[in-house]
């Protein structure tokens, strides 16, 4: 399985990948609610579903601030991220009428739509550069919605989808999992909310209250598996303010409740009710479990979330092989 979508190792010195894909442009297959069936089935789930369990294995009990390998390709992807904040310092929001929805997002956004194949064709290794009109659909989708102005899980999916490509062409590898999620997938995030809160995005398929978080998921399950076994920390304790300043920078987990404490006023269990609810559950791996169950249901199982995943020839909707 794991094989499968990481590819060789960096060190075998073989060109990644002996597997020939006929790259094409990504696009909509699931339209209608019964279609859903066909994305469970698919191979794109099997790969998608994979790939976020292998790396949730992977961090699990590991600090942000732990030693890991940072490879070329690492290093190209933050370049490639720190280009998009850039580009939000230089497209301040405009003055409008409307508090949320800044009409400045879109002029962003133009501009990773124009540069979204460029900025990805660096990131690739040369013998790889076909592959890139493909995998830039998954990066164009994960920023939000620039008609809606909104960003919300189904984006974040996106960018997931994204890394995932880059592991099947062997771009990335096996060894760059922690890198993957707490050198790209955290600066993703930091990016991201720079992106939510200049431009005032709104939560895309929000539930408001009861939805576990108004923009993100996957660093909440992420980062429940890096608390799993932590000496002293136990999920109560996340909602106490100075665990969460002492803590953050160790723990996505931790990251993210300091980022909704930031925006969010009032009481914690008004304003977060899911997060408030998932404080009482004894352990971490226990969290951890429940929040994988809750992503499958919330986010992977919901056709308004699905109906916007594309399909091409690395993530495929064809049905698993038996």
């Amino acid at each position: 399985m794991l094989f499968i979508i990481f590819g060789s190792s960096h060190e075998d010195g073989k060109p990644p990948n002996p597997v020939d894909f006929n790259f094409m442009v990504p696009k909509k297959e699931i339209s209608m609610v019964p279609d859903m069936g066909k994305w469970k089935r698919s191979q794109a789930y099997a790969d998608y579903i994979g790939f976020i369990l292998t790396l949730n294995e992977g961090v699990k009990g590991k600090k942000l601030t732990c030693e890991y390998q940072v490879s070329e390709t690492v290093e190209k992807l933050l370049a490639m991220l720190g280009t998009l904040d850039r580009w939000i310092d230089e497209t301040p929001p405009v003055d409008q009428p409307s508090r949320f929805g800044n009409k400045a997002y879109r002029t962003w956004y133009a501009k990773l739509d124009q540069e979204a194949e460029a900025l990805v064709t660096a990131v690739l290794p040369s013998e790889r550069h076909d592959a890139a009109p493909e995998i830039a659909v998954y990066l164009k989708e994960s920023v939000g919605n620039s008609t809606r102005i909104d960003y919300g899980t189904g984006h974040e999916a996106a960018f997931a989808a994204f890394l995932c490509c880059l592991c099947k062409v062997g771009a990335l590898r096996m060894e760059d999992q922690l890198a993957i999620i707490f050198k790209v997938f955290d600066k993703y995030l930091q990016v991201m909310r720079k992106l939510q809160k200049t431009y005032r995005m709104e939560p895309a398929g929000s539930q408001g209250v009861w939805g576990l978080d108004d923009f993100q998921f996957l660093p909440f399950i992420w980062g429940s598996s890096q608390l799993i076994d932590h000496p002293t920390l136990e999920p109560r304790h996340f909602v106490e303010e100075k665990v969460v300043n002492e803590y953050h920078q160790d723990y996505m987990f931790l990251e993210c409740i300091k980022f909704i404490n930031e925006m969010k006023t009032g009481p914690f269990a008004e304003h977060s009710n899911q997060l408030w609810n998932i404080s009482a559950v004894p352990s971490w791996s226990k969290v951890n479990q429940g929040l994988v169950r809750m992503y499958k249901a919330e986010c992977l199982e919901k056709f308004p979330v699905i109906q916007h995943f594309k399909f091409g020839s690395l993530l495929s909707i064809q049905p698993v092989k038996p």
